[in-house]
């Protein structure tokens, strides 16, 4: 009896560890090193991609950890989904000027999923929807630092849009390749984060859209 007990505290150990390893691996998320390169900004192209998405409305501090919530719990019921690697790094678009009072801010949160994916799973969270997000042209940074620092490094990325001849014709998004993580704020000196609009060539007599910085 005693041999028995001993083998399934054995097992359980042995799960504890998996299942500790399995989490950390989550949690450490995308290598950051190979964005590096975006530190400077840069005019290139994405494809359309398939989305969950939720849209909140009030202040992301609040409602943020809300949508992203629901986003990962429904990512991980999906079938067909890797479950021991990190989630792929979730995504906002920002409809509204970011000078608007945040309590107003409408926030469209979303994650990648593959294509292969065309309805939810049966108890997926009702916020949850299915959708794509249109790309083609886009202008994209990399910020290191505090969400309410990004001002300047968005004005380096719309002087590079400006200066190559483009106009931006999409919502400022925001890539979280590193944020605030399960078990708190962490260093927000250390947050990274991709900042990014999606851009086609200016017209003549075309007045670019004024987007206000945090």
């Amino acid at each position: 009896m005693k041999k028995v007990v001993l083998i399934v505290l054995a097992i359980l150990v042995i799960l504890i560890i998996i299942a500790f390893i399995g989490l950390r691996s989550m949690m450490r998320g995308p290598d950051l090193s190979i964005y590096e390169s975006l530190r400077q900004p840069r005019i290139s192209t994405m494809a359309s991609q398939r989305m969950l998405v939720v849209e909140l409305k009030g202040d992301p501090n609040q409602v943020g950890g809300k949508a992203f919530g629901a986003l990962f719990k429904t990512f991980y019921q999906l079938k067909g989904v890797p479950k021991g690697g990190p989630p792929p790094a979730p995504r906002a678009r920002w409809p509204l000027p970011l000078d608007t009072p945040k309590g107003e801010w409408v926030g469209i949160y979303g994650m990648p999923i593959p294509a292969t994916v065309e309805a939810l799973p049966e108890k997926a969270d009702p916020l949850v929807k299915i959708g794509t997000w249109d790309y083609g042209t886009v202008g994209e940074i990399l910020h290191i630092g505090p969400y309410n620092k990004e001002a300047p490094t968005v004005e380096r990325l719309m002087a590079l849009i400006s200066q190559n001849g483009y106009q931006v014709i999409g919502d400022h998004e925001e890539e979280y390749l590193r944020g605030p993580g399960m078990f708190g704020k962490g260093d927000p000196n250390k947050y990274y984060t991709i900042i990014r609009y999606r851009v086609t060539k200016s017209q003549p007599d075309t007045v670019t859209k004024d987007l206000p910085t945090k």
